[in-house]
């Protein structure tokens, strides 16, 4: 397997000018994200759908209804899969608040991402023989064998990931992420580490300062055309389509959570405005907020966040339900609240 940089034109007119186009509409998120009075605030939601949808590609499926109250509810969660989203959820934020500590992506924040995933000690992949195969059994890709050789391939990408060698930014994220998936470094967990890596970089090279935005979802519309286009590189050499699918990627999705995120602050401003309205003893910023964070909300949430005492903040519960703003779902022996508006507008 050749080592980054390709030798390949991948700085085509082509993907020069896709480029552009997909950097313009990062850039609007970016400064739509950063012009939010509480830019933290829908974080857990974004990071939630995005690891929904990260390990969906993985066939590892659960609904929106079973991952958000299993978030909120106190109790067990007994879902296989929903626990290997809540992981995934954990792992991205692992890997941002180690580029905090240590601005670069390396093999060892690799290793810790991809253990947070599946929960266990993985390290890098030592057993010899390794090959991905179709659902048939045909073998598409030998990734290269041996720890001492993955290592050394990934010491090559983590170099070219962390050095400054004047290359478009978005460009270089799609070589980082085919190098990658191509070494295919671990026995298990490489595709979604590999997202979450996707997320880290934009956050390092700074053309995401808030990396919420949903990659993964593109990647379940089109994965038959996304594991085709990788297959072309290592079959053919021909990274232009690649590198292509790779901008589309940043482009469409980007446009489509700046469409998402303006939707949520427009429910979240007339949401505000009807119960200063209805209920304008309930009404604060501090509780529009929370009905806002996530769609599951309970007392506690009200309670913690100084909205008021057990009894007061059980009776601005009900009075929410009662003029349509929530709708309570109980979930063992707890109610939650559901925000239906947000839920419907992550759906959508």
């Amino acid at each position: 397997m050749p080592l980054l940089p390709p030798k390949a034109d991948v700085e085509t007119k082509n993907i020069l000018r896709k480029a552009i186009s997909a950097g313009r509409a990062l850039a609007l998120l970016n400064g739509a994200l950063q012009n939010l009075p509480n830019p933290t605030l829908f974080l857990d939601t974004i990071y939630l759908q995005e690891a929904k949808a990260s390990s969906e590609v993985e066939n590892i499926i659960t609904t929106n209804d079973e991952l958000y109250q299993s978030l909120v509810a106190d109790r067990k969660i007994e879902n296989a899969a929903t626990k290997e989203v809540l992981s995934y959820k954990e792992a991205l934020w692992l890997g941002l608040e180690g580029l905090k500590t240590k601005p670069f992506i390396t093999t060892n924040l690799c290793i810790k991402i991809v253990q947070c995933i599946k929960q266990n000690s993985a390290s890098i992949r030592a057993t010899p023989g390794t090959t991905l195969s179709t659902p048939q059994g045909e073998v598409i890709y030998t990734p290269p064998s041996g720890e001492s050789v993955i290592r050394e391939k990934l010491a090559n990408l983590e170099t070219f990931i962390n050095e400054d060698n004047g290359a478009d930014a978005l460009i270089k994220m799609a070589l980082m992420h085919y190098q990658f998936e191509a070494i295919h470094p671990f026995a298990d967990g490489n595709g979604r580490t590999g997202r979450i890596l996707l997320l880290l970089y934009l956050k390092k090279s700074g053309l995401l300062d808030i990396p919420a935005i949903y990659l993964s979802e593109y990647i379940i519309k089109n994965k038959a055309t996304y594991y085709q286009k990788l297959r072309g590189i290592t079959e053919r050499n021909e990274w232009e389509p690649y590198i292509l699918y790779m901008l589309d990627m940043i482009e469409e999705t980007s446009a489509r959570g700046l469409k998402r995120l303006n939707k949520i602050i427009t429910a979240m401003n007339k949401t505000a405005e009807e119960i200063k309205k209805v209920l304008p003893k309930v009404y604060s910023k501090d509780l529009i907020e929370i009905l806002f964070r996530l769609p599951y909300t309970k007392r506690q949430h009200l309670i913690d966040e100084g909205i008021g005492n057990p009894k007061t903040v059980g009776s601005y519960l009900i009075a929410l339900e009662e003029n349509g703003f929530l709708k309570s779902v109980k979930v063992g022996k707890e109610k939650l609240y559901l925000n239906q508006q947000l839920l419907k507008i992550l759906e959508a």
